[in-house]
């Protein structure tokens, strides 16, 4: 299908509120889409300028960028299925289709050796569509979702759903051999609808709840006189206004007319109850006929019954559910509802007092199972906020299928970077927001709706001609990758590359990009007149250790194999070993290793940096620490007892140690500086810094989740640590 006939308007769903956009005042020409791009909307515009001044007060270790796309195609979506349930702070489980910008979900931090359960927001939410992937697991459960989307692996980190497409730098998926964290789903034994929406439900839970918790008085008295008085009369008190409204709710349904009024004041021990109440004969009528038992109950209405007899008799105390009765009958119910709906549970023996239980067994799976199939209306008894992430059920892989169709997906971002999807811990994508001095365009429409910069070769040109221009250092992958996909068919870098060394202007560009190899002749030809810089970060030597730690980016053999492309063709090419680990990589033997094996690659020069940890590196980095490597966790507390920095101490330690392998293998040094690239002049060379000379928002700080801050990741892209911007491209 050709490119030139794939061209949309505004209302077809290309950018939501277009024709009053920015891309209108930037001149947009047309928008296209191909099959080529699944998912993702071409922005083509005759933007008004091509060079952005990164300001001052950034901290930028460059002053100029060129950015001829904004937003990437090479971006990973990590896209679910609509039909996924989302775990909501409540309790609830909601399709991700019906999850809001602003509603609070459950995400995971780090705390101690433990990864705990928290309450994050939703902070941006669309739509997509890609391939689809279906997830087995040996519990039962099942998660569609791209091949994109990445899972929290049990001691082995985040893993893509599956393996990369022929000619993608390679990652790690899900295997076999692996099991996720979370509690599961187990098989669906009913579908999921949310309570409320059938009257078989309604009338389920009133019976359970008012059976539970509710008082009914019926008595005939004879006056002197003789007449017969019938007094009836119905209440219904709880201290959760959640139970008693959908009550109220419910049985106004059904025609019952009640009234409210306090029952109980607040002490220092109990809250305070409110009651509703009927005395009609009617009403009380009505609300007989809706707890008696049903001779064939159905679906909905066991899960109403036990929805209602938990809100009414139930509780969750130190991770353990029970429902609490003297009724025998209410009791079997309850138990049999619960194998109905595959709820393992046991009967524990009655108190003195007649009061007997019913126990739900199974650990977090079993409690969310039973949140799940019965929506119960008090979320604070089933709240798993602080609990810590255990996995009680059998969640390893059975098999990732490919579904070979293109579907609709549904993508979030939390403030944690992950949320709980059919329950299993889930990344999710990393919001982009709006940084106008990188040219950035806003968080969610990054990754689908790309703007093209047709014009941006000839405004260059018109820009560096301009007398005012003094040649200062440009550089090029600051902010999205200029060799994403994309590149192959608008071909922009030849000619920027072309203007800036007509004009004499240095550049360097940071980029993973395949596509760089296209013009690596045309690159060459450009430092002959000009300096350029090229860099690539290598940290590790073995493989597996660098998966473990960077999952989803280039393996040291691709990495290696770029830096000898780009020999090749007589550039000069800097390596950023960064971060360099302590207990990890730190030892003579890895630094021999890998610092020989990028010599034989032919590098020009070699950074090195010790890890940083910053918040949100930080609670990553130790929690893999604690489960892979427990035996160095102490000594990570004494090297940054400081917090975000090693100690002086270590650092002088370690360039004690690389300072004589980096002379051995013809890496000059000089003090604490060793050289990287061509030149030490322009913005954009890899150089080495104490930690006074890489402030928040540099080059070469460490990101979260273990990429480097000054390096793209898989297909390119850019995470400024400390800046607020965050891009991460696949």
């Amino acid at each position: 299908m050709r490119w030139d006939g794939q061209a949309i308007a505004a209302d077809d769903g290309a950018l939501p509120g277009l024709e009053r956009s920015g891309l209108a005042r930037l001149g947009l020409v047309r928008s296209v889409r191909t099959p080529e791009f699944a998912g993702v909307t071409f922005h083509e515009v005759m933007s008004k300028s091509a060079l952005s001044k990164v300001p001052a007060a950034s901290r930028m270790p460059f002053g100029w960028t060129v950015n001829p796309y904004r937003g990437c195609s090479h971006a990973c979506r990590y896209c679910a299925s609509p039909e996924t349930l989302v775990l909501m702070a409540d309790g609830r489980q909601v399709p991700i289709r019906d999850v809001l910008v602003g509603d609070r979900v459950i995400g995971t931090m780090s705390d101690g050796k433990y990864r705990r359960y928290v309450a994050t927001p939703v902070l941006a939410k669309w739509w997509t569509v890609k391939r689809a992937h279906r997830v087995t697991l040996r519990d039962g459960t099942e998660i569609v979702s791209s091949g994109d989307h990445r899972f929290l692996v049990s001691g082995r980190g985040w893993k893509h759903a599956a393996r990369p497409a022929p000619g993608e730098p390679q990652r790690p998926y899900l295997t076999a051999n692996n099991s996720l964290m979370g509690f599961g789903h187990g098989v669906r034994t009913v579908a999921y609808t949310a309570p409320g929406e059938s009257r078989e439900y309604r009338l389920g839970y009133l019976a359970g709840m008012i059976r539970g918790d509710g008082m009914r008085f019926a008595k005939t008295y004879v006056k002197p006189t003789g007449r017969q008085v019938h007094v009836t009369q119905f209440r219904l008190a709880l201290a959760d206004r959640e139970a008693l409204e959908r009550s109220a709710d419910y049985l106004a349904l059904e025609g019952v007319r009640l009234s409210r009024r306090p029952f109980t004041p607040a002490t220092s021990t109990r809250r305070a109850t409110d009651s509703i109440y009927t005395g009609r004969r009617a009403d009380y009528q009505t609300i007989d006929r809706i707890v008696a038992w049903p001779e064939d109950a159905c679906a909905d209405w066991k899960r109403g019954f036990l929805a209602g007899i938990f809100d009414a008799e139930g509780s969750c105390s130190h991770g353990v559910l029970r429902i609490a009765n003297s009724d025998a009958e209410i009791l079997s119910r309850t138990s049999a509802y619960l194998d109905d709906f595959g709820v393992s549970n046991v009967r524990e023996q009655a108190r003195a007092n007649g009061v007997a239980t019913i126990r739900v067994v199974g650990g977090l799976a079993a409690r969310q199972r039973f949140s799940r199939v019965t929506g119960p209306a008090i979320s604070r008894k089933l709240t798993i906020l602080g609990s810590a992430v255990k996995t009680s059920t059998d969640l390893g892989v059975v098999s990732v299928e490919d579904l070979r169709i293109e579907q609709s997906m549904v993508d979030i971002t939390t403030g944690t970077g992950d949320f709980v999807a059919n329950g299993v811990i889930s990344h999710n994508c990393f919001a982009r927001p709006t940084h106008e001095y990188l040219d950035l365009d806003a968080g969610k429409d990054f990754d689908s709706q790309v703007v093209v910069k047709m014009n941006v070769d000839t405004l260059l040109r018109a820009e560096l001609a301009k007398p005012s221009w003094r040649r200062e250092p440009v550089a090029l992958g600051t902010n999205t990758d200029p060799y994403q996909r994309a590149e192959g068919r608008y071909r922009l870098m030849p000619g920027i590359i072309g203007a800036l060394a007509d004009s004499g202007t240095p550049f360097s560009i940071l980029t993973k990009g395949t596509l760089l190899r296209r013009d690596l002749p045309l690159i060459a030809q450009a430092a002959q007149r000009v300096e350029v810089g090229l860099g690539v970060s290598l940290a590790f030597a073995d493989e597996e250790l660098q998966q473990a730690v960077e999952p989803g980016t280039p393996t040291p053999r691709a990495r290696l194999d770029l830096i000898r492309a780009v020999r090749a063709a007589g550039l000069p090419c800097g390596v950023m070993v960064a971060p360099v680990l302590p207990w990890l990589t730190d030892s003579r033997d890895h630094l021999r290793r890998l610092l020989d094996a990028i010599a034989d690659a032919g590098a020009t020069g070699v950074t090195v940096v010790p890890l940083h940890l910053k918040p949100g590196t930080r609670e990553w980095y130790l929690q893999w620490l604690a489960k892979e490597h427990p035996h160095a966790v102490a000594g990570y507390g004494r090297v940054f007892s400081r917090g975000t920095y090693a100690l002086e101490a270590y650092r002088q330690w370690l360039w004690d140690r690389v300072q004589p392998l980096l002379d051995e293998r013809g890496f000059g040094s000089s003090g604490h500086r060793a050289r990287s690239g061509a030149t030490g002049r322009y913005a954009g060379e890899l150089r080495a810094h104490d930690e006074g000379d890489y402030p928040a928002g540099s080059m070469v700080e460490p990101a979260a989740g273990g990429a480097l801050a000054g390096m793209p990741r898989d297909g390119g892209g850019l995470q400024v640590a400390g800046a607020g911007v965050e891009e991460v491209l696949f």
